[in-house]
């Protein structure tokens, strides 16, 4: 069995370590915490391949740009024969406070263009994700700029313990389930153990 790890993000360089990048940013990390290099075009995504515990991996981010991350995900899930239960998604969550990390087995998209996508093209959402909270822009701000902006110097060491939080998530949700992901990471401020 393969799981498929999709962190969702723009690529271009311009989008690099923005808000809505998170996904990426938790990949990377991922990416070299495991020693696995992202480094094979593949399936409209940029993957590598390696293993969490005994059980086969890819991490892969979307080249599609955000609101076609669907597009990539089906063809990974399709090349890879992965059944979507072992479909992980990471990405940006508007709704979460900054720095907070929510996992859930599956449910709904939310208002994520991402993963909206990404449900529909599957026609599934009974998949695990891991969400990292970045904050509500304030009143008046336009929402799009606000996601596709970098964060204030303040803010980015938070964010960066979020991505190395999310990251063990990632990996428990291999190793022991949603649910155990669930009960260690979104309890105590969605902080871990």
């Amino acid at each position: 069995m393969t799981y498929i790890v999709v962190g969702l993000g723009n690529p271009e360089k311009k989008y690099e370590h923005t808000r809505h990048n998170v996904g990426f940013d938790v990949l990377q990390v991922l990416s070299q915490k495991l020693d696995i290099p992202l480094n094979k075009l593949r399936c409209k995504a940029l993957t590598g391949e390696g293993r969490i515990g005994g059980e086969r991996v890819v991490l892969a981010a979307p080249q599609t740009y955000m609101n076609l991350s669907g597009q990539s995900v089906v063809e990974l899930l399709r090349w890879y024969k992965a059944d979507a239960k072992h479909l992980i998604v990471v990405y940006d969550d508007v709704d979460l406070p900054q720095g907070r990390l929510r996992v859930r087995a599956g449910g709904s998209a939310g208002t994520h263009n991402g993963m909206r996508n990404i449900v529909y093209l599957t026609g599934r959402d009974d998949f695990p994700r891991v969400r990292i909270g970045i904050g509500k822009p304030e009143p008046g701000r336009d929402l799009a700029a606000y996601v596709l902006g970098k964060y204030p110097p303040e803010a980015r060491q938070a964010m960066f313990d979020a991505f190395l939080r999310a990251a063990d998530a990632v990996q428990a949700i291999v190793t022991d389930g949603a649910e155990a992901a669930m009960a260690r990471f979104n309890g105590e401020g969605g902080k871990g153990a």
